[in-house]
């Protein structure tokens, strides 16, 4: 059975702050999105999740499983994912829960969802990453702070899916490159592990074991999309891996509207699915601080069902 993306869709904050011009360079990240005061994780992740839905005849009480990743969560202790469900209008036979792993929280949700469908357990799953990215003032790390949202619908009826999930893999390792402790209120990181034994050991190896289990090697994508905590992350962990630059490229939001943590490679894999044509594949890695990535081959398919808004 195929499961796959029958829809997806994206919000942003329309507030932009410019990075430091001495920082612009050096991150290759021109300005960063920021939330307004009426705006958090949930209320990303309600918009996120609308347009998903609007690109759809889908009856949302048809899913039967809700997951958001986030380090942002408005609450410690209530769900999320209640109240993105109860603005969506979900029946009360769903299964869901928040998901916490830094920066891939959002493509963990994917992988819920995922399972569920596979065991068909249900006929449809909502999985969102949404993040208002948190900074202490004065870090490096408050320049490339975003916020932002991507939510996916995935189904398994193959007249539906926009583009196929044919594998996916995770690498996880007790890495400790970031972190918050409970009621802490900014987040603290080690400069000299955020680079290679973090973002790109996890981000490589993951790349490299799903390549390797699918027989697949770089020239076989069209596209790759990775976590985006800076602009130049990305293109390197490409060049290592024997990407080109063009392949990467199209995914890197990060440029416009900074690192939206969860929703990072996420809103990178929704800039990419707005361009793919049919038959082409994608490779999706997250990588989430503390550590781990997951990571992803899909294809892009041509949507036929009639009823179902192109």
């Amino acid at each position: 059975m195929q499961v796959g993306i029958v829809s997806y869709g994206s919000y942003v904050p329309k507030n932009r702050k410019k990075v430091d011009e001495k920082f612009r360079s050096k991150l290759m990240v021109e300005q960063r999105s920021v939330a307004s005061s009426d705006e958090d994780a949930a209320t990303i992740a309600v918009a996120a999740a609308q347009n998903a839905l609007s690109k759809t005849n889908l009856c949302e009480k048809k899913i039967g499983a809700v997951y958001i990743g986030s380090e942002s969560h408005p609450y410690a202790v209530k769900p999320t994912s209640t109240i993105v469900a109860d603005a969506l209008n979900l029946d009360s036979d769903f299964m869901t829960a928040d998901v916490e792993f830094a920066c891939k929280g959002g493509t963990a949700a994917i992988q819920i969802c995922y399972g569920f469908l596979k065991a068909r357990m249900v006929e449809y799953g909502l999985a969102i990453g949404s993040d208002v990215a948190q900074a202490e003032p004065g870090d490096v790390l408050e320049q490339t702070a975003a916020a932002g949202g991507a939510a996916f619908i995935l189904g398994v009826d193959e007249d539906e899916i926009i583009a196929t999930i044919d594998e996916t893999i995770s690498i996880t390792s007790n890495t400790p490159d970031f972190w918050r402790r409970n009621l802490q209120k900014y987040p603290e990181h080690t400069n000299r592990f955020t680079g290679e034994p973090s973002y790109f050991k996890h981000t490589i190896c993951a790349s490299k074991k799903i390549m390797e289990k699918t027989g697949f090697c770089p020239k076989d994508f069209s596209y790759v999309v990775f976590h985006q905590p800076n602009g130049k992350f990305p293109l390197i962990a490409a060049k290592r891996l024997g990407f080109t630059k063009e392949q990467v490229e199209p995914s890197l939001m990060v440029k416009k509207i900074g690192n939206c943590y969860s929703a990072s490679s996420l809103l990178g894999l929704c800039s990419v699915l707005d361009v793919a044509q049919a038959g082409e594949k994608i490779l999706l890695v997250s990588y989430g601080s503390g550590s781990g990535s997951d990571a992803f081959v899909l294809t892009k398919r041509v949507l036929t069902k009639t009823g179902v808004k192109k």
